[in-house]
């Protein structure tokens, strides 16, 4: 999908007209959701310039992710997408700044463009635009780690503060749940800030001081969120091991308890064993009813231990 986001606008315009199809005179964002072979053609022979391919904007080296070509500036970054959702996803985002203009190429929806696009009517240029488009994204990952360290204090107060844990599977899936979200935004916020440092390279960008200092101020905040979020995994790895120290604990009592029970009754077992049918005067001996009552026994003795175990929540 096609859209061109223009001047004192106030959303995206569905482009449809692919042959010989030209950019508005006073569009400053082209945005590129999922395109098709046609859309990509028609936006690289307009602007002449290449775009690049999925696997270039999915490669870990910095010279398929950042670079110059042609005096267009190319930046690439892995953002969050479905970050409303349990668990969100990495997605690639190419960013471009070529004469005047943004063009972001994108292969998932993120709610962060439908935000800034909303407010974008105060930019005048593509380069603008990409300025208050980095802020929402990185506005989008300081509200994501917000949640994450609400979700991080309950976990500790679950782990510490109460007198005891009785599911510690939903704990610990709530740990892991939290702690790979959280590698998720850190590994964002390391990727957006090489776009960040490389972004002053822009034509664009370095010629306007005000587009510079905003631009510090946004490397700046990411690495304030960047520090925040390895704390918040640092603090999550030691939940975990809290947790598991905890069911460890547990669990020694437990097996405690039942050596302790072996042993007391292990005495009377060997001397039940050895002298109790060895006496003539038993008086059930000839009892009609023994036996049944034995066999009731038995049942009694297998299921109440079992019973109360269940009730303590060892089993």
């Amino acid at each position: 999908m096609l859209s061109v986001f223009r001047r004192g606008g106030s959303a995206f315009e569905l482009q449809d007209r692919m042959p010989a199809w030209r950019p508005a005179a006073d569009a400053i964002w082209i945005d590129l959701l999922d395109p098709t072979r046609e859309e990509e053609l028609a936006v690289e022979t307009a602007l002449s310039l290449q775009l690049p391919t999925v696997a270039e904007m999915e490669a870990l080296e910095p010279s398929s992710r950042l670079y110059q070509e042609d005096g267009s500036t190319f930046m690439t970054a892995t953002l969050l997408s479905r970050s409303d959702e349990m668990m969100p996803i990495a997605t690639p985002v190419t960013f471009v700044l070529a004469k005047g203009l943004l063009i972001t190429l994108r292969y998932a929806d993120l709610g962060v463009f439908k935000i800034y696009s909303d407010r974008a009517r105060e930019a005048t240029t593509g380069a603008e635009a990409l300025l208050g488009l980095l802020d929402a994204v990185v506005e989008r990952l300081a509200q994501g780690l917000d949640g994450l360290g609400h979700r991080t204090s309950a976990a500790s107060a679950t782990v510490f503060m109460q007198p005891a844990v009785k599911d510690y599977r939903t704990l610990l899936s709530e740990l892991a749940q939290v702690q790979a979200r959280a590698s998720l935004v850190r590994n964002s916020l390391v990727s957006l800030a090489r776009l960040v440092s490389f972004a002053v390279l822009a034509a664009d960008v370095s010629a306007e001081p005000e587009r510079r200092a905003h631009l510090a101020s946004i490397q700046q905040d990411v690495q304030s969120l960047t520090e925040l979020s390895g704390y918040l995994s640092s603090q999550l790895s030691f939940l975990l091991d809290a947790a598991l120290g905890l069911i460890n604990i547990e669990q020694n009592g437990i097996i405690k308890f039942f050596s302790v029970v072996a042993v007391v009754f292990m005495p009377p077992t060997l001397i039940a064993s050895i002298y109790g049918m060895n006496f003539d005067l038993i008086p059930e001996l000839h009892w009609r009813m023994g036996y049944p009552l034995a066999l009731v026994l038995m049942v009694a003795a297998a299921i109440l231990p079992v019973l109360w175990f269940k009730r303590r929540g060892w089993l």
